[in-house]
C-alpha cells in the first residue's frame, strides 16, 4: 500500500484557545461551522488548520505536554508577490503576531520573513517566483 500524496489538516496545540481563535480570525480567516467550544477549523484553500487546547492535544496523542521551544516545524503562507509578503507580514504583526525575521531577499531566490503566532508557532510568509499559483489559488510545483 502507498499513501496518496496529501496533507488535509494541521492542528496546532494552543495554550489559550480563545486568544488563538481571536488571532486567526483577526488575520481574516473564518472558523467553519464545524468548530466547537474547544476546537476551531479554518479552511485554508484545501488544507484545514485547526486549533485545539495544547493539553488536550497531548492527552489525545498520549504524549507529555512539554514546551519544546523550536519544534523543527514551520507553517507557510505563500504570496504572489514581494509586496503581498510585506502586506501579509504587516497585517499579522498588527493583530498580535511577534516578528521573528523581517521579510528579505533569501538565498534560494525568493523573498520571505517569519512571525510567531501567540503560542510561538512559526509562520513563514514567502514569495517563491519559481512556484506559480493555479486558477484555484494553489501553488503549482514543477513535475
Amino acid at each position: 500500500m502507498t499513501l496518496k500524496p496529501r496533507l488535509t489538516l494541521v492542528t496546532l496545540g494552543v495554550s489559550d484557545f480563545a486568544r488563538a481563535k481571536s488571532f486567526y480570525q483577526a488575520l481574516g480567516w473564518k472558523p467553519s461551522s464545524a468548530s466547537q467550544d474547544n476546537v476551531a477549523f479554518f479552511d485554508l484553500n484545501g488544507v484545514v488548520l485547526s486549533i485545539y487546547p495544547r493539553g488536550l492535544l497531548a492527552e489525545d496523542a498520549k504524549v507529555e505536554n512539554s514546551q519544546p521551544g523550536f519544534s523543527g516545524v514551520t507553517l507557510a503562507y505563500n504570496a504572489e508577490s514581494e509586496a503581498e509578503v510585506d502586506r501579509v507580514f504587516a497585517h499579522a504583526l498588527s493583530v498580535g503576531a511577534k516578528e521573528i525575521k523581517r521579510p528579505e531577499k533569501v538565498f534560494w531566490g525568493g523573498y520571505s520573513g517569519y512571525f510567531a503566532d501567540p503560542d510561538g508557532h512559526l509562520w513563514e510568509v514567502a514569495h517563491n517566483p519559481f512556484f506559480p499559483f493555479n486558477d484555484e489559488g494553489r501553488m503549482v510545483l514543477p513535475v
